[in-house]
């Protein structure tokens, strides 16, 4: 795969594994907004329709209450008792001592005169039989009235009560005192925005507003039309979304407005919804790092592991003309031993016939002899390089055979000694002479120790020293072999893996990375052990322990 199409998967990955990601996290984030939202907006509107449903109660109980004050006033005194502005005057401060939400008190005939008066206006005597409160209070016998200016051109609002005394009615009324009444409205108003206000059935203000407009101005956004309850609405008024809490009074015609700014109200609302974005954007941020991250991680790993399987193909491919290589030479070693052993033959049958002949006295005789004796020498030359040849060759399944490690030693080192030579590298020897021998594959030992010295000679290059020693190790039965270099050493990280299959520290082609591995698995089927100590600039050494086996132990040990 190449570049092109490395990044095509980069882009697939990320861009299919955030769909997965993020899409269902964008849908959860929503749910939990729009779920959150939608209960703090049902909890903000109970909460308004509970504070003006109690608003409402308490103002009708404040007026309920004045009512039946006045009333216990009226049938608990006489008419001539209560004209008598001295006498009004103890019951208008025992009242007040109770509760101070009367201005005044006032003594109004079945005429309309106003016959006694105690409070802070000049009304006495004024006559009240044209004003429509007058008439209200006389057909329905008790009376709470809307604002308006009156005699004292001032806004207030009245409560009367008709007292039916023989023959003879008269009015018992008591102006409240606005401030207590708006104060009782103004409980209602929450927060910094928040406002409360009465409008009667026509929308008139019936108290002052906070931010609505003036006391007895009109309302012109309310609809007026009675109904039962409480209603929750949300308009828009002055381009200002707000929520409005209404209900009618029982006592009287009026209705209470409640007004809210939802954007004060909901302001947990907009914190938790900042909450939730921040969350959802640290999460989609986090997603796609992470996805970022493990994707080129993912990516990373594949092309390290493609590589790795070029390398291991090539290696393969390496390992097979090896092995194809090792069949050619063996099928060469026996097509060349066949003529050298003719030409072995011929030699000793020349040299028989030089005998027999007695031509020593011939001009040429000495060069013949010496012809005879370099064909001779060479062709026992080539028949050793051909028997080595063929040893190699052989089969990987041990064999048993009596073997003197030194001697085989010895011989690898002849089938590299002219490499070496030409390298200028020395191989130095000490062998032991108290190296038994062993039962064991001299063909398997031998190929082992052509790897390491092989691998030796790679490390060091050029200008080089090769040690091979031997030593028995007579307590423990073992023959130990140890092969050194003073090239530049394995470094610490790769010591650890210098006997896995297909690892190796030298150049691509160079190396098949299954000398030292295969050599690993050699020794220990021949029931040895294989280690290698190293420090970087400093060599190093292979160390191979090969246990003495007499025909009459078990040849073969297998530590698997």
């Amino acid at each position: 795969m190449g570049e092109k199409g490395y990044r095509n998967l980069y882009w697939k990955i990320v861009t299919t594994t955030l769909s997965f990601s993020l899409v269902p996290l964008f849908v959860l984030g929503y749910s939990i907004y729009h779920q959150f939202k939608v209960s703090y907006t049902a909890k903000v509107m109970e909460s308004l329709q509970t504070l003006t449903e109690n608003r409402r109660t308490a103002i009708d109980l404040f007026l309920d209450e004045r009512l039946s004050q006045l009333h216990s006033l009226a049938y608990t005194h006489f008419f001539d008792q209560v004209t008598d502005e001295e006498y009004l005057s103890k019951i208008f401060t025992l009242v007040q001592m109770r509760a101070k939400s009367f201005v005044d008190l006032g003594i109004i005939d079945q005429d309309g005169d106003h016959v006694a008066y105690v409070g802070p206006y000049q009304l006495k005597n004024l006559n009240y039989a044209n004003e429509t409160w007058f008439h209200e209070v006389m057909l329905r016998g008790t009376y709470i009235s809307d604002v308006f200016t009156g005699f004292r051109k001032f806004p207030h609002f009245i409560i009367a009560v008709l007292r039916r005394e023989g023959d003879r009615n008269w009015i018992l009324r008591a102006t409240i005192d606005t401030d207590i009444f708006d104060n009782l409205v103004k409980a209602a108003q929450v927060g910094k925005t928040g406002d409360a206000f009465v409008v009667n059935k026509d929308g008139t203000l019936q108290t002052t507003p906070r931010f609505s407009g003036e006391l007895l101005s009109k309302v012109n956004y309310l609809e007026l039309q009675k109904f039962s309850g409480t209603r929750i609405e949300e308009k828009t008024v002055n381009e200002k979304t707000e929520l409005f809490g209404m209900t009618w009074f029982k006592s009287k015609e009026w209705l209470l407005v409640v007004k809210e700014d939802p954007s004060e109200e909901l302001t947990p609302l907009l914190h938790a919804r900042f909450l939730v974005l921040s969350i959802l954007v640290g999460g989609v941020l986090l997603i796609i790092m992470g996805t970022i991250f493990i994707t080129r991680l993912m990516i990373g790993q594949l092309i390290k592991a493609d590589r790795e399987k070029a390398i291991l193909d090539s290696n393969l491919m390496q390992s097979s003309k090896m092995a194809a290589l090792g069949k050619l030479a063996a099928g060469i070693a026996h097509e060349v031993n066949n003529p050298l052993a003719v030409i072995k033959e011929k030699v000793g049958w020349a040299k028989d016939l030089l005998e027999e002949e007695d031509i020593s006295k011939s001009e040429n005789f000495q060069e013949f002899e010496d012809a005879i004796r370099k064909i001779d020498h060479h062709v026992d030359r080539a028949k050793k390089v051909t028997h080595r040849l063929l040893g190699f060759a052989r089969r990987m399944e041990p064999i048993q055979e009596t073997v003197n490690v030194n001697k085989v030693l010895e011989d690898t080192i002849e089938f590299l000694r002219n490499e070496a030579h030409y390298r200028n590298i020395t191989i130095t020897t000490d062998y032991s002479s108290e190296v038994p021998l062993t039962t064991s594959d001299s063909a398997q030992l031998q190929q082992v120790f052509l790897n390491i010295l092989n691998n030796g000679i790679d490390a060091v290059g050029k200008d080089g020293e090769i040690t091979v020693a031997t030593h028995y190790k007579g307590k423990e039965k073992q023959i130990q072999i140890s092969i050194s270099d003073n090239g530049p050493g394995i470094p610490t990280e790769q010591i650890n893996r210098i006997f896995d299959p297909f690892f190796t520290t030298k150049e691509v082609g160079k190396g098949t990375g299954l000398g030292l591995s295969i050599s690993y698995s050699i020794i220990e089927k021949l029931g040895g052990s294989i280690v290698v100590t190293s420090k970087e600039g400093m060599g190093t050494t292979f160390t191979i322990t090969l246990p003495v086996i007499t025909p009459d132990q078990p040849q073969i040990v297998e530590k698997r």
